[in-house]
């Protein structure tokens, strides 16, 4: 039970079909009727967890020196590719928190002082905020140092406790690994120490890496190596679905209500569509993305809170509220909470069916065509070595 006062406006979103109250003139009672907890007996016994989701924290370490351009754009161009890998994944039947961070480094705009390392967003569950992370990314030479960037990651980050959490490193760059005031070996094996795995990325050719211990420091800290060409051109393939799933994406954008501050729902609502824009002819990835629970925006948007927890609602301020929304009574604001989670739920079902039947359809033009050559991309990286690690923790993940 939860105890707390309520704003005078708000006592009457208590009348909720799921939420009951009491009232004194000293303060309100809430009582959350929740629904037992779905249950874990499909887990594996080796990865339980604790908590209302399974946890996936992934901090992605890139190389922004002068000669970086093509992984920089291969990632802002396979980043939704990406976390659909993510998407796929179940434990207990229930879908990941997915948490992202993004760190620089190798970039001479950098303070030397500091190793060249930035932190451009910490690990967050605002996948909107992750892509607008990556377009602000630009490349200038600079010294790389894998091992004080992975240590910077380990120690800075707010790594889930959760047990049996996939933890993971992702680091990409072409200079060896070896470089810098802080030995691999010492950063690798305090990242597998503290349980978070590390897969090196290395953008060139393969001996090279080796040579210069990419492949080393993945064994350390229980990761794959992994090679990749930097300037391999991505390419999307365009289907039949791509019109209607733009328009459903668009029709999704319109479900949410963004709370905060005034100056704050217009940046969330902005980056949304320009995250959208910046995907480009990746726009169908990313749509995927937004119809499953891992693009979610729970104390950002008022429908997504309402569903993870309805009390949270009830400790808004009008001011707080959309604009549409703020002289609304409060059983009146349930209302449209509520029939706009309604109208998300259906918009989001038909886009997971359009991206299903796109997939399939790409799947099939794919396998007319002969094999052509081609080097490895970040996204096949990922790929690579994603759904192994996943599963090693316990996951499920949708072939």
């Amino acid at each position: 039970m939860n105890r707390f006062l309520l704003p005078p406006a708000l006592l009457c979103l208590a009348a909720a079909s799921n939420l009951c109250l009491s009232a004194t003139a000293q303060d309100v009672t809430i009582t959350i009727k929740s629904t037992p907890p779905e249950s874990d007996s499909s887990a594996s016994d080796k990865a339980p967890f604790t908590g209302n989701r399974p946890a996936v924290d992934v901090a992605i370490l890139l190389d922004t020196s002068n000669s970086m351009d093509g992984l920089i754009n291969q990632a802002k161009n396979q980043l939704w590719n990406i976390v659909q890998q993510f998407a796929k994944a179940k434990k207990a039947g229930k879908t990941p928190q997915l948490r992202v961070s993004i760190f620089e480094y190798g970039n001479s705009r950098l303070p030397a002082a500091e190793d060249y390392i930035r932190q451009v967003v910490p690990l967050t569950d605002d996948l909107d905020k992750v892509s607008e992370a990556l377009f602000a990314l630009t490349t200038s030479g600079g010294d790389e140092y894998c091992g004080a960037v992975i240590n910077e990651a380990i120690k800075r980050l707010d790594w889930s406790g959760e047990p049996n959490a996939y933890r993971v490193i992702f680091i990409a760059g072409n200079e060896p690994f070896d470089q810098g005031p802080l030995d691999f070996h010492t950063a690798c094996k305090k990242a597998i120490g503290e349980g978070v795995v590390v897969n090196t990325i290395h953008c060139g050719n393969y001996d090279q890496g080796v040579r210069g211990h990419w492949q080393a420091g993945a064994s350390l800290a229980e990761g794959k190596f992994l090679n990749i060409n930097q300037d391999e051109k991505v390419v999307h393939t365009h289907a039949p679905q791509d019109k209607i799933i733009i328009e459903l994406n668009a029709a999704l954008n319109k479900t949410y209500l963004w709370y905060g501050g005034a100056q704050q729902r217009r940046a969330y609502a902005s980056n949304q569509a320009q995250q959208d824009a910046n995907a480009g002819s990746g726009l169908s990835s990313r749509a995927a993305v937004k119809s499953s629970s891992v693009y979610s925006n729970v104390g950002r948007d008022l429908v997504d809170t309402y569903d993870d927890d309805p009390a949270a609602i009830t400790k808004l301020k009008a001011d707080e509220l959309p604009e549409e929304l703020q002289n609304l009574a409060p059983e009146q604001l349930l209302e449209r909470i509520q029939a706009m989670s309604k109208k998300r739920a259906e918009i989001k079902q038909k886009l997971a069916e359009a991206s299903r039947e796109r997939q399939a359809y790409v799947a099939a033009e794919q396998a007319k065509q002969p094999a052509a050559p081609g080097d490895a991309t970040l996204g096949d990286a990922f790929s690579e070595a994603v759904e192994v690690q996943l599963e090693a923790s316990g996951f499920e993940v949708e072939k």
